[in-house]
């Protein structure tokens, strides 16, 4: 069985990571907008539409609050097994890294795999970048030319 590792740096503090990890079914939305177009629920599996056109069922596995580890499993006719699992670790306050794994078979479909979690720690890693320039609260001041008149 082929297994593939990522270790992905975020600049964001482990456990806004992982609420947005455990989400379920906001991957489109909260994790990795882009990478994913739209996810979809059916009780524990989530319908996962990719940018690439790809759709794959994903069954929830577990959800693990104290370990921050999630692990999601996928049946389909191109791959014989699919297990993954997305762990976050805290690394100070303010940076984490997720690792993920995933186990596939048949191995030749290890390098498109392999490329496809590329692009989706690549999306990850934009999700909760946050611009140097932008500060954490603006303040506006209105002065009374700024304001709308009766």
């Amino acid at each position: 069985m082929a297994s593939i590792h990522k270790d992905i740096p975020i600049d964001a503090p482990a456990d806004h990571v992982w609420d947005a990890l455990r989400d379920f079914g906001a991957l489109h939305t909260r994790l990795v907008p882009g990478f994913v177009t739209d996810t979809r629920l059916e009780g524990d599996v989530r319908i996962v539409s990719f940018a690439n056109g790809t759709v794959a069922r994903e069954t929830l596995v577990d959800c693990d609050d104290l370990r921050q580890r999630l692990v999601y499993a996928i049946k389909s006719e191109r791959l014989a097994q699919h297990s993954a699992s997305v762990q976050v670790f805290a690394d100070g306050a303010a940076r984490c890294r997720v690792v993920w794994i995933a186990d596939v078979l048949p191995h030749e479909i290890a390098p498109y795999m392999d490329a496809q979690m590329d692009l989706g720690a690549a999306a990850m890693q934009r999700a909760f970048a946050r611009p140097a320039s932008v500060p954490d609260r603006c303040v506006i001041f209105l002065t009374e030319d700024c304001l709308p008149r009766p």
